[in-house]
């Protein structure tokens, strides 16, 4: 159902004409590579951002940082065509290629791709959304959306992914992978606690959360964005604890870009920017869609000193390296918005979305799958024909090129030996009818029923007849394609004749409903007259009519472009559509009714009940049939007060262009339910968490996040409350047993091995999503369970499959102002639903935050913070954290004796090392330092170490002291500068420690040279492996290291090499060399040594894929890696 987006593309004359020109101009000869050095591909992107940074001017750099002149897309910031930076267009969004645009997949709604439970099939699902989005000249796709359900009132809650924030992180991430896979950058919304549509962008909106809700409900999924590279992130409406979000530094400087570690640029949400000081210093990037507080305002800003030049520049940098990363300089996009996207190998995805995403949640007596023995079938509801709910609204909303309905789907399934009625059951939300049925109408050419349809290439009729036929009735969405053979796709009409027998005697209404023009006629009388150009439009008209006398009729239609439907409606005299369709339900063997909810950005839902129409249809139908089945269109849970009176009920969603061949293959069988809820059902509004006003939409200007982290069904688990259908549930049409638990002990990273076996007990293939819950020891005072791990398999009658999952650390620990190990017995259990649990187990912990084996331990650097006495060059100390050794703080020169860096450790606690790594430089080290520790960050005492610098990693290691500050002092001098890429700290009892390779074995996809693999673990920096050149994407080294043990860390040593450093990594462990999981890091390499850290799990075999290109070779000179 088309419904009107709020986001409004920017468009106009002028702005073509500029594109236009920046087009024209990146196209004309480029400067040589000695003046534009960042054109180099074999840097990398964060060498040729600082290049390129470094020969703006600040009036360059400030046009980057805020939307300009109208572009045709969402917004974009327009070219630079002295510098050769291209435009960025961004374009909604999480469905498809929005904003109005044609040609393009409608996909089923994002819920749905959370409710397949499947990370492979939503990374087909991005894969999708990416290549037509660049195809459509889009390069910045602003989805996902992974924030939380909070409510089921939410009216954006079809685009996210749910209640629970591992499932969303999960899925989102692998939407992330698929969409970046083709080309775009992804932009995933909306950072952060964003969760209502009332009051949004407003000081009214203002989430009053908890830190620890924060951290354990709604930032998890955006630190599973990070974590898989995501390029850019958008801030939301909200406003959280008193700050809107877009200038909220707390949240975006310290923990988007601080403690979680992302490196892309923050973009505002259209029109959520509120400030320019505030904003620029806390951590927005760029303001869309205009310059309103980045233009004027912002240079002005800058040059009052309130806005540093530091802070310029990273908001720049921060644009200019995903761009860099994404190839949008070396492979200049060169897709257009008039391009036709849309492939049938996008439309079966989407199809298989909709197919995998939808949920079974009740099927007493078997009444499906359809019995071959039913030979009658009432498809009843306006959801069921034209008037599908196919997708929710706002900038969500995806133009079909077609789509078929449920009752053209069942009745295409069903066959010529079964007869399928349809019976709309009342006025359709654009005010059609029920359409006239073949058994009414006789051709004016031809036999039988119907009309005779005459189909013209002009749009008045005109010219001779192209095709003919009798049609069964006007009934048809044609979405933009040829009617028949040898008619024009676009810009053609068509007359259908006939004569209707009315069945009764009285006044007619009827309607048309056309894309674009129609109009009715009935014994020469014209009866409606919507002969325009226009998109689906509904118009009506009535006539007095005389049972059993026929009648003459004719209908036309024209089409012009776009879209293309067209559907003859009436209302019988005495016969209302409600009491057709329960007359139609009474008649057949099976009755199956569609009802939906509609869900829009822009406004919330008032309550989650369907329509009192609607639910009384269903309970009539219900009352004459007692074989009835309910197919649910919504974003969210509904409530569903005739539960209990159907024999079925079907979860549907928003199921995107293709629902009704997906529901009718679902109904009869050809393809399995998969699907599980990624939400909570409850029985009435009074049982969901957030039940008062405080609490939603929030009273006084606040909104209350007052039950923490108690979200979905952990509330439910909480309070004891039994739910209609609870988080995880969804039925097959087999049956699935679930057996053989085994739970280890934490190995020493804290990762929990369970394995256990699923079984097909049924006679059906199918799949079943098992999931895992961890419940904590009760001092914790976390809920009863959380979500902690998943895994989709799927079996042949009979068939079982041993699975195994490593729940990390994180599923042990809970925010107490850092991530907390909860000591003690921890609740293992694995099952069909969050309330089907079929194995329990424990594991017992006993303490720790993470780290592997040795005598020390690495500490994860969430919540730390920097400062340094001196700055130069807008390396500020922050860089220090930020996990790139591609970014540095730097003290300015001259390196002098008494310069200082203090590191903030969030916490006291054991310190025993601190590494300090200058990426390879062979002059911007400490030419001498000294440690000192301190607890308070005021009261030093003697120094616990000193010692001088060199170019390559400084270990410095010192007796145990608890501390929660770390000052590092230079004591030598130097006309260059002092320079720290990156700084850690460990603490005695736990971690990483380098592993002797005796018994070890490399080998590579590629060698050149004689540089052989086994080279890498000589011992020696003067020999190397080395890949031959060009370096390529896909090149891959493999180190076997012997045995199964924790690992934690590599190391990469090109030995200083300027060149023959894999431009970008992703690692991979395996404990057999066969079977290897998803990534475990990834990055961009340097010619210093490359330190890669990663969750410790126990593996064999590390792979190291290149993701890069260049024309030099990949050589490592030595690997090493730790447990």
């Amino acid at each position: 159902m088309r419904r009107p987006h709020l986001r409004t593309a920017l468009a106009g004359p002028l702005a073509a004409l500029l594109v236009a020109g920046a087009l024209a101009t990146l196209g004309s000869p480029a400067a040589s590579a000695a003046d534009q050095p960042w054109t180099n591909a074999a840097q990398t992107p964060e060498q040729r951002a600082d290049e390129l940074l470094a020969a703006m001017t600040q009036a360059e750099k400030l046009t980057m940082l805020h939307g300009g002149p109208s572009c045709g897309y969402a917004g974009c910031i327009p070219a630079n065509t002295r510098l050769g930076i291209p435009a960025l267009h961004f374009q909604d969004g999480p469905v498809g290629a929005g904003d109005g645009l044609t040609g393009v997949t409608q996909l089923a709604a994002p819920v749905s791709g959370a409710a397949s439970w499947d990370p492979d099939l939503m990374r087909a699902y991005g894969q999708v959304l990416g290549a037509e989005q660049w195809g459509k000249g889009t390069n910045v796709v602003l989805a996902p959306t992974v924030n939380i359900v909070r409510d089921p009132r939410w009216g954006r809650a079809f685009e996210s992914f749910g209640e629970d924030p591992y499932l969303a992180g999960q899925i989102g991430a692998a939407d992330i992978a698929g969409i970046q896979s083709q080309g775009p950058m992804a932009q995933v919304k909306h950072f952060a606690v964003y969760n209502q549509e009332t009051n949004r962008n407003s000081t009214a909106d203002n989430a009053v959360v908890s830190d620890r809700a924060e951290r354990e409900i709604y930032l998890p999924a955006f630190e599973a964005a990070v974590q898989q590279g995501v390029d850019s992130a958008m801030c939301s409406y909200s406003s959280v604890n008193g700050a809107f979000a877009c200038e909220n530094g707390p949240l975006l400087n310290g923990v988007l870009k601080g403690d979680l570690g992302f490196k892309g640029f923050v973009t505002a949400d259209w029109g959520a920017t509120h400030s320019t000081v505030a904003s620029a210093n806390n951590g927005l990037d760029v303001e869309m869609p205009g310059s309103d507080y980045y233009g004027t305002a912002l240079t002005n800003a800058v040059n009052a000193g309130q806005v540093s030049q530091a802070t310029i520049d990273d908001h720049v940098r921060r644009v200019l390296v995903p761009m860099f990363r994404r190839g949008l300089f070396d492979h200049p996009q060169n897709g257009n918005r008039d391009a036709v996207v849309t492939t049938a190998a996008n439309a079966a995805v989407a199809q298989r979305v909709a197919e995998e995403g939808s949920v079974l949640l009740k099927n007493d007596a078997a009444v499906l799958p359809v019995a071959p023995s039913v030979k009658s079938i009432a498809v009843i509801g306006d959801d069921a024909g034209a008037g599908v709910m196919t997708q929710g609204g706002g900038s969500a909303a995806v133009n079909a090129p077609h789509v078929v309905t449920p009752y053209q789907g069942v009745k295409a399934r069903a066959g010529a030996g079964t007869t399928v009625t349809f019976a709309q059951g009342g006025p359709s939300a654009d005010g059609s009818l029920p359409p006239v049925p073949s058994s009414a109408l006789k051709p004016s050419s031809g036999t039988g029923t119907g009309l005779y349809g005459e189909y013209h290439n002009s749009t008045d009729l005109s010219g001779p007849v192209v095709a003919s036929r009798v049609d069964a009735a006007v009934d048809a969405v044609w979405g933009g394609q040829s009617p028949a053979a040898g008619v024009n796709a676009t810009n053609w009409s068509a007359k259908w004749t006939g004569t209707l027998t009315p069945p009764t005697s009285g006044s007619y209404q009827f309607s048309l409903n056309s894309d674009d023009g129609s109009r009715l006629l009935v014994n020469g009388q014209q009866v409606i007259n919507n002969w325009y150009n226009q998109g689906p439009t509904t118009r009506t008209g009535s006539i007095t009519l005389t049972a059993g006398q026929p009648v003459s009729i004719e209908v036309d239609y024209y089409q012009a472009g776009g879209g293309s439907n067209a559907t003859l409606g009436w209302s019988v005299p005495g016969q209302s559509a409600h009491d057709q369709a329960v007359a139609a339900a009474r008649d057949s063997q099976l009755a199956l009714v569609f009802v939906s909810d509609f869900q829009s950005e822009g406004s919330d839902l008032r309550d989650i009940d369907l329509s009192a129409a609607q639910n009384q249809l269903v309970a009539d139908v219900a009352a004459v049939n007692p074989h009835t089945v309910v197919v649910v269109n919504s974003g969210s849970a509904v409530t569903m007060p005739w539960a209990d009176s159907v024999q079925g009920i079907v979860e549907n969603w928003y199921p995107g262009q293709e629902a009704g061949t997906a529901i009718a293959a679902l109904l009869y069988g050809d393809v399995n339910f998969s699907g599980k809820l990624p939400v909570t059902f409850p029985k009435s509004l009074a049982d969901v968490p957030a039940a008062s006003t405080a609490q939603w939409p929030g009273q006084n200007g606040s909104v209350q996040y007052s039950e923490g982290v108690d979200v979905g069904y952990r509330w439910y688990d909480a309070k004891n409350k039994q739910p209609l259908y609870p988080f995880g549930h969804g039925l097959s049409y087999t049956t699935f047993g679930y057996s053989g638990l085994t739970v280890s002990a934490p190995d020493a990273a804290g990762n929990v091995a369970v394995g256990f076996d699923v079984t097909n007990t049924g006679t059906r293939a199918g799949s079943e999503v098992a999931q895992v819950y961890v419940g904590q020891p009760a001092t914790s005072g976390e809920p009863p369970k959380n979500l902690r791990g998943f895994r989709k398999v799927t079996l042949d009658p009979g068939q079982s499959q041993h699975v195994t999952l490593t729940l990390d650390a994180r599923s042990f620990q809970y925010w107490n102002g850092s991530w907390t190990t909860a000591t003690g017995t921890h609740t293992v259990s694995v099952g069909s639903s969050s309330r089907d649990l079929r194995l329990t187990g424990q594991t017992t912990v006993t303490g720790g935050t993470g780290g592997t084996g040795g005598g020390l331990t690495l500490l994860p650097r969430t919540g730390w913070s920097a400062s340094a006495s001196a700055t130069g060059g807008g390396d500020v100390p922050a860089n220090m954290l930020d996990g790139s050794a591609g970014s540095r703080w730097s003290s300015g020169t001259p390196m002098a004796s008494g310069q200082s860096v203090t590191v903030d450790t969030g916490a006291v606690r054991p310190l025993a090392r601190i590494t300090m790594d200058s990426a390879g430089s062979a002059s911007d080290y400490a030419r001498g330092y000294q440690v000192f520790l301190s607890s308070d960050g005021v009261t030093w005492g003697s120094a616990v170490a000193s010692g001088s610098g060199t170019g390559a990693l400084v270990t410095v290691d010192f007796p145990a002291q608890s501390a929660r500050y770390v000052k590092v002092v230079q004591t030598g001098t130097s006309s260059s500068w002092w320079s720290i890429a990156e700084f850690n700290a460990y603490t005695s009892g736990g971690a990483v420690s380098v592993l002797p390779r005796t018994g070890w074995s490399a080998s590579a996809s590629a060698t050149g040279g004689g540089d052989v693999a086994a080279n890498m673990l000589d011992g020696s920096a003067g020999s190397r492996w080395s890949s031959g050149t060009p370096m390529a994407s896909g090149q891959s080294v493999t180190v076997d290291t012997g045995a199964v043990r924790p690992l934690a860390r590599i190391t990469m040593d090109s030995a200083g090499s300027a060149s023959d450093y894999a431009r970008g990594y992703q690692v991979f462990l395996s404990s057999d060399g066969v079977t290897w999981g998803s990534a475990v890091a990834s990055g961009s390499g340097t010619r210093a040594l490359v330190t890669v850290d990663f969750p410790a799990q126990s593996a064999r075999y590390v792979k190291v894929v290149q993701t890069g290109t260049s024309s030099s070779w990949w050589s490592i000179a030595e690997f090493n890696a730790y447990g």
